[in-house]
């Protein structure tokens, strides 16, 4: 891992950093090694696939990085200042401030409109774009007045995505965005991500089991038993458009 991520253009700036982290569960007696000394660095503006089995510690690299979870022991930066060293305090403002968070489940208030829901947001955040702006961004600004139970699954996480860019965070986190929908609607959120990428030049990770959607990304990392096994740049991103499985 090291030796490949060295081979990167030294110009190029890294400001979300992991060193050697490791993650240790204890269930009763088990112990659960879930990272086994991880070392990564994310990219400005680049957009990253996290690909694995289900147990390869795919998400807890990425919660580590944004400041939901403790590494047992290694360490992790945000440009200069260390989230592993941070208090809850600081771990708030630093996930309020600088990380959108995307999960497989949409979790929106029923009883709130689209809007609303990425207002939630946006009344907290230091530096938030519009919340209408924000739906704009993922194609549902003509959805702003509808209610989640009045909207697809596919759109519903299309909110969930401009709840979370609203705030205009410097790193966007999608644990397995598309993992419960089907293709078609999978791809209407993927070209969102995209977007979103492309456009805010937000540094994105995404977290999938689908090997196909790898090729839409500028690196891969692949995860196995807790380690990045292989690290893959890809000469072009293939538009999320363009995929299907």
């Amino acid at each position: 891992m090291l030796a490949r991520e060295q081979s990167l253009p030294s110009e190029r700036e890294a400001p979300i950093r992991g060193r050697a982290l490791t993650k240790l569960y204890r269930v009763g007696e088990i112990e659960v090694r879930a990272l086994r000394g991880v070392d990564v660095d994310l990219f400005a503006a680049e957009l990253v696939v996290l690909l694995g089995p289900s147990g390869s510690g795919k998400s807890t690299l990425l919660n580590i990085l944004g400041g939901l979870d403790a590494p047992t022991s290694g360490h992790a930066y945000f440009r200069d200042q260390e989230i592993t060293a941070f208090n809850q305090s600081q771990l708030t403002r630093y996930r309020r401030d600088h990380v959108g968070f995307v999960f497989q489940f949409y979790n929106l208030m029923p009883s709130l409109t689209a809007e609303e829901n990425v207002s939630l947001v946006t009344e907290i955040a230091a530096r938030a774009m519009p919340a209408a702006d924000a739906l704009d961004l993922v194609g549902l600004g003509d959805r702003r007045a509808h209610f989640p139970a009045q909207l697809s699954g596919g759109e519903q996480q299309r909110v969930a995505i401009a709840r979370a860019i609203a705030k205009q965070p410097d790193l966007l986190l999608c644990d397995e965005p598309t993992g419960a929908l089907d293709s078609k609607t999978g791809i209407l959120v993927l070209e969102a991500i995209e977007r979103i990428n492309r456009e805010l030049g937000t540094t994105t990770v995404l977290i999938t089991h689908n090997a196909i959607i790898a090729d839409m990304a500028d690196r891969v990392l692949a995860l196995a038993d807790g380690r990045i096994v292989d690290v893959r740049e890809n000469a072009s991103r293939r538009s999320a458009r363009d995929l299907s499985w």
